[in-house]
């Protein structure tokens, strides 16, 4: 995506606001602690392919305002933790940041798994948008997907896409497509995760903000 960089890339704003959790754009419904208990994992395995249900926990916590030189960004901390049903052990973790960029409409979403992966995913929305994508690729810098050798051999990663919908105050819900080159196949397969989640908790306000 286009974007103009200005000549001056050291000065920080001036008289930023501090209250993240009003300044979040799209992402000021998702602050808080959420749970899901019917997600689905459509993933990759000898036979093709398999199908298993999840629950999962996901909290977002504000942080406090980010600068890049004039650059202003809001954002969420987050981690998810996703088990089977009747289970303790995680079936998968993931940790990273939502973030939001008010001059210029730009969403972004980092994550890493404990896999030795790492993606920077990328969108444009409203600040009063209620559906949003994301999506990155392999082998761009700005939007890209980083694997550890054995993944990036055995399950390249090609692209990433990530799909959130709001549902009101205490609902939202995502579909993830993540497109692999599997060793050995020809086509790329989807492994596709979709999960509705419900708020348990409400946002603590960012430490700057209180």
């Amino acid at each position: 995506m286009a974007r103009t960089i200005p000549d001056d890339i050291y000065t920080e704003p001036a008289d930023v606001d501090v209250r993240t959790l009003a300044n979040l754009g799209p992402l000021t419904r998702l602050a808080g602690r959420w749970a899901g208990q019917r997600g689905t994992d459509f993933f990759p395995n000898a036979a093709g392919g398999g199908t298993q249900a999840f629950e999962e926990t996901i909290d977002l916590e504000p942080i406090d305002p980010q600068t890049n030189g004039p650059q202003l960004l809001y954002g969420l901390r987050y981690h998810q933790h996703v088990v089977k049903p009747g289970e303790v052990g995680a079936y998968h973790d993931q940790v990273g940041y939502w973030l939001w960029e008010p001059a210029t409409g730009t969403l972004y979403q980092t994550l890493s798994i404990p896999r030795a992966q790492t993606v920077l995913a990328i969108g444009e929305a409203r600040a009063d948008a209620t559906r949003f994508e994301l999506k990155a690729r392999r082998g761009t810098t700005e939007n890209g997907i980083v694997s550890g050798p054995f993944l990036d051999a055995a399950f390249t990663t090609l692209e990433y896409r990530i799909v959130v919908s709001i549902e009101g105050e205490d609902r939202w819900s995502y579909d993830e497509d993540t497109v692999i080159q599997i060793k050995g196949r020809s086509a790329p397969f989807h492994h596709r995760d979709r999960s509705t989640l419900t708020r348990v908790a409400a946002p603590v306000p960012n430490p700057l903000a209180r």
